[in-house]
């Protein structure tokens, strides 16, 4: 974020047709009776390894320690910092862009991916800034939030997901120095375009060690309480946050598009040369990615499929 932004913050069988029953929910022979079977139960979310994401931090250091000890707008190691992530998703079968902008007279760079499947004139959309202080490594801030957008995002490949709603994820070149990147992007979409965007949920700084209360955006309640449940269900308490325009859902929400996010603080080390990989916390990124993956899982309508019961012979065998 810019340097003003601190805060703290089913089978055939009888016995198959039991089971199908009972994943569903249903009276006890519901199904027997002719009750119609639904394709899908309710959406369910991947857990996801903390290590998963706590690997795209560590790259991202190292990314940071080969160029010059940052991933700051216009240098070395912010485009090799572009390149990883982008990479990583081409591989996984994301749509993928490299978009250029122009700032302080250099080349700065977001990346942006589209899973290509689901509604494409629904668009949920999770991001985070991918540049860093010229100080430090940027690693809570904010290599955080782009590990945990792209590791959601290649759950959604790993799940070979197929959203009702299509997911597009961004990571933001220049966050830093005022918004540039994601401000460039939404002022670059055509408005039929930016209509198709119906929420905007950011991840800046997700890693802060020791974090027991997560903030919550409070600038759409319906969003805010996606992220919120997220942590409910697993006992962590939330409190609600207004960052203002301080971070890359401002040019979003300016575009009239709702918007959350979440953020577990910054910290002492927030805009230094400590902000390496030693300063966040595994279990924390953790969280964050996971809350990622829940909203994205809910928000667009990933389908959790209904597992068919286990033929007899391959069982026994």
């Amino acid at each position: 974020m810019p340097t003003k932004k601190r805060r703290s913050v089913l089978g055939s069988t009888a016995l198959g047709i039991g089971l199908a029953a009972a994943l569903l929910g249903l009276p006890s022979g519901a199904l027997a009776q002719g009750t119609p079977k639904p394709a899908v139960v309710a959406v369910q979310s991947p857990d996801i390894p903390a290590a998963n994401a706590m690997a795209h931090a560590q790259q991202l250091q190292s990314i940071s320690t080969a160029n010059g000890g940052n991933r700051a707008h216009g240098r070395a190691g912010f485009r090799a910092s572009a390149d990883y992530v982008k990479a990583k998703l081409d591989a996984a079968g994301f749509q993928t862009t490299l978009q250029s902008f122009t700032y302080q007279g250099a080349t700065g760079w977001n990346v942006i991916a589209e899973w290509p499947h689901g509604d494409a004139s629904q668009v949920v959309f999770l991001g985070a800034h991918l540049d860093s202080v010229p100080a430090g490594a940027g690693i809570n801030d904010n290599g955080s939030g782009t590990s945990a957008v792209l590791e959601t995002a290649l759950a959604v490949a790993r799940a070979d997901a197929r959203p009702a709603k299509r997911l597009r994820f961004g990571w933001w070149g220049a966050e830093e120095l005022g918004l540039i990147g994601s401000k460039h992007y939404v002022a670059n979409l055509p408005a039929a375009e930016r209509t198709k965007i119906k929420s905007y949920l950011n991840f800046d700084m997700v890693g802060a060690k020791n974090t027991r209360t997560w903030g919550v955006y409070t600038d759409s309640a319906s969003l805010g309480a996606t992220l919120t449940e997220y942590f409910r269900g697993k006992g962590i308490a939330t409190r609600g946050i207004n960052i203002g325009a301080r971070s890359d859902h401002a040019p979003f929400k300016s575009a009239g598009i709702q918007v959350s996010g979440i953020s577990s603080g910054d910290d002492p080390c927030y805009h230094s040369r400590c902000d390496d990989i030693n300063n966040i916390e595994s279990s924390v990124l953790g969280h964050g990615t996971n809350a990622a993956a829940y909203a994205a899982w809910k928000l667009a309508g990933v389908p959790a499929r209904v597992p068919l019961p286990v033929p007899a012979q391959r069982a026994a065998a």
